[in-house]
């Protein structure tokens, strides 16, 4: 047990004490009565009990019931006040605790997801050790601060028993880790490092009754944990980390071949000293391990019950005994579950990507506990040298941490002892003469045994301190460790301590056909062939001071988890399993080591609020908190105490003493007390006695009087009941002749307005009815007549166009230059005529804008003018209703007062008519501020209008400019085509003879080629035309249409048809969507590459040809550099698809350029979106086309050199039958055919 006692601590009577109990460690009480050393305590359990006063421990009454964060704030820094603190958090949920920097974790054993979620996360973010509540978020964030702001490396080290917590804790340390250095998406740096050799004691997986090396654990079940749930979470984990799918059966085959090896049973066979599998379970068992093996049963079975001893004549094969076959059994499977473990480090670290760059790390460190139990084997002696290296590690830290708290409080520490564990190490791993070397020695002689091994250790450790010999045993050692004796037993010490895989075994395992099983066990090398020792002992010591090399150049981190029940259920605290945790993690050592120093640290505030009562006038007297607390000290006689910066540091004992005084000065200060009040309860009691009495003497008299006064009373009311009678009667008969006459002549008056406003809405209607009729008849006579003049017109001018049409075809190839110059001056008056249409546009928005802004403005100028006037009228209304009321007053004084009540009542209804007066005017004012408000806004708004005239008018002037430039390219064409005819008579331009209209001017006849078709086709609705067009494209390339020169013809013809249609322009078409459905039904065949491959070139035409002309803002665009070859849709067309291969390029080049920017809507945007991902579907599509094809080869190609090895001898195979050549070939014809395909449907050059 944890004893420091620095100073006696004595008690007086009614002190709060702790004293130890056997079955609940401690209790806490009373001290009921002291005689001498013997002191009666009375527990709050009504157990009482005599005790030494050392054995007594004090009691501190102001702690809080909640506990406190950090049990260094404790008063008292002892055993029972640590584990009431610990409990105390325990039971409110609180299980995370500091003492100092070190941070005790109690499990819970239920889920608390409110204290690790994100939102806790962002909380700690940056915060401070100690600034929020305890938690692991708080000790990880701390090591990332120090690592980032110090660069120095860090290290969080996690301990406990089994059970504890230590695996939840560290998650949660590595959560919070990847949650800090995660941010920019990467994990470099993280690395998972297998420091301590744990062996194989239990397999937490299947059904625990089930396998024998599953059913030896006590545990069966935990409550609120679902195994599905986890085997999920399980699997996407290794999907995370990269296993593959194949690679995840195959370790879900090597663990379950494991736990079936666990249930094979050996017997005798028939030969001596020979084994076989039992019964046929332990066969069954057997042959499902080889078929999860995928080896043969027979080799397994030889493997377990049999051994090869290889000499320099000849090979023995010696048979193993029932026992030592279930030995080879537990081997084998100890070194399977090692390699798949170490697999598993390897793949996790490969995946992660750990930076062996990096300067600085935080190392996470997770580690079995101190373990002592009634049998202690060779893991328990590596499992407890482990901790006893960690606890000397975490003394010298604790130590550290004392002499920094000192340093920051400026007080004196140098007479601090230093407990270490160094001779405990010395007598377990020096070299020589350590029992380590010593097991190493006996494992090197084949006659050596447990026996040998054990009496060698008694005789070299005989006068050890720290190592005793148990009574009545043969081969048991006992050490004395900082946590206390654990009794070693020796019988499997030489077995365990041989670290070597049996040959046998990885023969069988290396021919495995599961490729994962063979690479687990690789054939060893030449010189691992060799007879060489190896020793696990050896290897834990090296590892552990690799270990502490590293941890020494880290500044540590400690988290204790602590397993509060045995029965791992939630809401049960056992102080005594605690304790005896708290004790093996080393935080009563801590503790120790801070007793040995100064235990109790009080701030100056709190410690003079505490012990004031002992010197009032020193702290009335001095403001200096520190010359207060150091005269109070002094006052009370206390010596070896120490003030700092900020606090007290007292010595162990003096806390109790100060307690005590002070104890002893309340109890007298309660006696006064008790004086006082009784004296003041006997006056107040005298006081209460007279008072009544008078108190009863007014009552009686109080109630003569009331008699007398009710009469009185009575008398009065009746005198005034009859004269309120009368007057309600009266003025109920007024009061409904005069409700009759108004609403007779509201009546009235009402029925004849009415008559009026039907008769004024009859009127209105007619009248609307007649200008509507006479409206329609003129527009139905006037649409009569533009009908008969448009299809007068068209008639005409399509036979006119359809013989010009037939000259200009004959003549096309002989106006090439003289056509380009054409089409640039054409494509220039399009584009002013376009820029006039936008100005045009703008300017009528704006007027429209402006009109409806103006008509709001006026309305609401309106509503507010009239709610002025409403107002206004009420106002006056009121001010009369005032005045009359005013009026009223003079008359009713002048009557003599005989109702009291009614000038009461009609006072009131005064007050309350000026109130709504003033009220009214307050309106008033408020509207007439309302009303200037709206004026400024208003005429801010006539500044905008004026400003935005303003701008329109510039726009006419503009736009007049616009229309001149035009009317000048107009005279220049003309003059063009004049110097045309006189070079060409008896020609147009074009071939043709011209066609003259009206005013003499002569046309081009595209021009009228166009007003034809607009004219033929505008007795048709646009939707119908649009839904004819689209259905015509669709129509001609919903079937495969060649190349020409390598381009797509059939985005190109979309491309131009939609152009042509102004669909880009257009706030709602549905040719967009009909064309998307097309390509979708048109790429259903997956399989036909030739297909996609087709659809992939024009798909990814149009999107270049809509990328390059689609843009989404500005009201220009730029001309182009090289005008069309022609203006006509299908004249171009047929242009670039007849000419020679030389016109064919310049045509090609004209198309991309004649490319020019059109402002697109939201359905061209839409568009081209969607066709993006047609194309990226498209080209996947064939991707996976193609890796179908080639996987099969791929892997032939991959495996074949394994059966062509030693197969061809065995089974006499032709070397070339199943050549990789053969399928690297079929590869090759795969690619090239694919590649011939992409060419054929110009994929490459499609738009280069």
């Amino acid at each position: 047990m944890f004893t420091v006692k620095v100073a006696t601590f004595s008690p007086a009577v009614g002190s709060r004490v702790w004293v130890e109990d056997q079955d609940e460690a401690w209790l806490d009480g009373e001290v009921v009565e002291i005689n001498g050393e013997q002191i009666k305590v009375l527990c709050t359990s009504g157990k009482q009990v005599t005790v030494n006063a050392s054995n007594i421990y004090p009691k501190d009454v102001e702690a809080p019931a909640s506990g406190v964060e950090d049990m260094t704030r404790l008063a008292y820094l002892h055993e029972p006040g640590v584990l009431q603190n610990l409990q105390s958090r325990y039971d409110i949920n609180e299980i995370y605790t500091y003492t100092g920097s070190i941070l005790i974790a109690v499990n819970p054993f239920r889920r608390l997801p409110h204290l690790y979620s994100s939102h806790m996360m962002t909380q700690y973010k940056g915060a401070s050790l100690g600034e929020l509540s305890p938690h692991p978020f708080a000790v990880a964030d701390a090591a990332y601060r120090q690592m980032v702001n110090e660069k120095v490396s860090q290290s969080i080290l996690v301990s406990g028993e089994s059970g504890a917590g230590k695996t939840e804790s560290t998650k949660l340390l590595m959560q919070y880790l990847a949650y800090m250095g995660g941010r920019t998406g990467a994990s470099e740096g993280r690395s998972v490092e297998q420091k301590v050799l744990e062996d194989v004691k239990k397999f937490k997986l299947g059904d625990p009754k089930t396998y024998h090396y599953l059913n030896q654990s006590k545990c069966l079940a935990l409550e609120s944990i679902n195994d599905a749930e986890e085997y999920h979470a399980t699997r996407k984990a290794m999907d995370v980390v990269g296993i593959s799918s194949e690679e995840q059966d195959a370790i879900f085959r090597v663990v379950a071949s494991i736990l079936h090896l666990g249930n094979i049973e050996f017997g005798k066979g028939k030969e001596i000293d020979s084994s076989v599998p039992r019964d046929d379970k332990s066969w069954f068992h057997l042959k499902t391990a080889a078929e999860l093996l995928m080896c043969d049963a027979k080799s397994l079975e030889d493997s377990l019950c049999k051994r090869i001893m290889a000499t320099r004549d000849e090979t023995i094969t010696k048979d193993l005994d029932p026992e030592a076959a279930t030995l080879s059994r537990d081997a084998l499977a100890k070194v399977m579950y090692s390699r798949l473990f170490d697999w598993l480090v390897e793949k996790i670290n490969s995946s992660i990507g750990q930076d062996p760059e990096s300067k600085y790390l935080i190392g996470v460190l997770d580690i079995y506990g101190f373990e002592s139990f009634k049998t202690n084997s060779f893991e328990q002696f590596c499992i407890n040298l482990t901790n006893e290296k960690l606890q000397q590690h975490f003394n010298q830290h604790v130590f550290k941490m004392e002499q920094e708290e000192y340093k920051k409080e400026a007080i004196n520490w140098s007479y601090i002892e230093f407990v270490d564990n160094q001779d405990i190490l010395d007598l377990i791993e020096k070299k020589p003469g350590g029992i380590i070397a010593l097991l190493d020695e006996a494992c090197m002689f084949p006659r050596s045994t447990h026996e040998t091994f054990a009496q060698k250790l008694y005789q070299t450790y005989k006068n050890h301190k720290r190592f005793t010999k148990p009574k009545l045993a043969r081969s048991d050692f006992t050490i004395c460790h900082y946590a206390g004796d654990v009794t070693y037993q020796t019988e499997l010490f030489l077995d365990k301590n041989k670290d070597y895989v049996i040959a046998e075994h990885q023969a069988l395992l290396n021919a495995s056909t599961c490729s994962f099983v063979a690479n687990l066990f690789p054939p060893a090398p030449d010189d691992s062939k060799q007879s060489k020792f190896s020793s696990i002992g050896t290897r834990f010591k090296q590892q552990l001071v690799s270990l502490l090399e590293i941890l020494n150049t880290t500044e540590p981190h400690y988290i204790r988890c602590i397993k509060p029940n045995n029965l791992l259920k939630p809401g049960i605290f056992e102080n005594k399993n605690v304790l005896q945790q708290l004790r093996c993690g080393g935080v009563m050592e801590a503790i120790r080591i801070s007793c040995a120093g100064y235990p109790t640290r009080k701030h100056f505030d709190e410690f003079l609020n505490r012990f004031s009562i002992l010197a009032p006038q020193v702290v009335d007297k001095n403001s200096d908190e520190p010359a207060a607390c150091k005269k109070l000290l002094d006052k009370a006689g206390l010596e070896g105490y120490q003030i700092g910066k900020t606090k007290v540091f007292l010595r162990a004992g003096q806390m109790a003493d100060l307690d005590t005084r002070r104890t002893e000065i309340l109890g007298r200060s309660a006696s006064i007390i008790q004086r006082k009040v009784r004296s003041y309860l006997a006056k107040k009691t005298f006081m209460q006695l007279r008072s009544s009495a008078t108190q009863i003497q007014a009552v009686c008299r109080g109630y003569l009087g009331r008699g007398v006064y009710e009469s009185k009373r009575r008398e009065a009311a009746a005198l005034k009941i009859q004269r309120d009678l009368r007057k309600f009667l009266a003025r109920k008969a007024y009061t409904e002749m005069f409700t009759a006459t108004v609403s007779i002549q509201a009546g009235m008056r009402g029925m004849v307005s009415r008559k009026e406003l039907s008769f004024r809405r009859k009127t209105k209607a007619a009248t609307i009815i007649q200008n509507r009729c006479r409206v329609f008849l003129a527009r139905l006579h006037y649409r009569k007549l533009r009908k008969a003049a448009i299809t007068t017109q068209c008639a005409w001018r399509g036979k006119v166009a359809r013989k010009e049409l037939k000259n200009l075809k004959m003549a096309a190839k002989q106006t090439g230059a003289l056509q380009e110059a054409k089409n640039k001056l054409e494509k220039q008056v399009e584009e002013l005529t376009w820029r006039l249409q936008l100005e045009k546009r703008m300017r009528t928005d704006l007027e429209e804008a402006k009109k409806q802004e103006n008509a709001k403005y006026e309305a609401s100028l309106e509503e507010i003018q009239n709610k002025f006037k409403e107002t206004e009228a009420l106002l006056i209304k009121e001010r009369e209703a005032a005045k009359e009321v005013s009026e009223v007053l003079p008359i009713i004084k002048e009557v003599p007062v005989v109702d009291q009540e009614l000038m009461e009542k009609l006072t009131n209804e005064n007050e309350k008519l000026k109130g709504m007066v003033s009220s009214l005017e307050t309106k008033i004012d408020e509207t007439a501020k309302e009303l200037q408000e709206t004026s400024r806004i208003s005429q801010d708004r006539l500044k905008q209008a004026l400003k935005a005239e303003s701008k329109v008018e510039k726009l006419k002037t503009a736009m007049q400019r616009l229309e001149e430039k035009i009317s000048e390219m107009e005279a220049e064409k003309q003059i063009m085509r004049q110097q045309t005819i006189l070079n060409t008579p008896g020609k147009t331009v074009s071939g043709h003879p011209p066609t003259n209209l009206e005013n003499g001017q002569r046309v081009n006849v595209e021009t009228q080629l166009n007003e034809a078709e607009v004219a033929g086709n505008a007795g048709k609705s646009a939707a119908e035309r649009q839904l004819e067009n689209v259905d015509t494209l669709i129509d001609c390339v919903k079937e495969k249409v060649e190349f020409s020169n390598g381009k797509p013809v059939a985005a190109f013809t979309i491309y131009k048809c939609l152009l042509h249609w102004k669909c880009f322009e257009s706030e709602k078409t549905n040719a967009f969507d009909r064309l998307i459905e097309m390509i979708g039904s048109a790429i259903e065949i997956e399989d036909d590459n030739a297909h996609l491959a087709y659809w992939l070139t024009n798909t990814s035409g149009l999107l270049f040809l809509l990328q390059k002309s689609l843009k989404t803002g500005g009201t220009g665009a730029t001309a182009s550099k090289k005008p069309p070859i022609t203006t006509s849709l299908f004249g171009r067309m047929a242009l670039s698809f007849r000419s020679s291969p030389n016109l064919a390029a310049a045509a090609d080049a004209a198309a991309l350029a004649v490319i020019r920017p059109v402002e697109a809507k939201y359905p061209a945007l839409l568009f081209k979106q969607q066709l993006a991902a047609y194309v990226e579907k498209i080209f996947g599509m064939i991707r996976d086309n193609l890796k179908k094809e080639l996987s099969a080869l791929i892997s032939l190609c991959i495996q074949a050199p394994r059966v062509s090895k030693g197969g061809m001898q065995r089974s006499g195979r032709t070397p070339g039958k199943d050549s990789p050549a053969i399928h690297w070939q079929s590869i090759i014809d795969g690619l090239n055919s694919v590649l011939a395909i992409l060419k054929e449907n110009n994929i490459i050059g499609s738009l280069g």
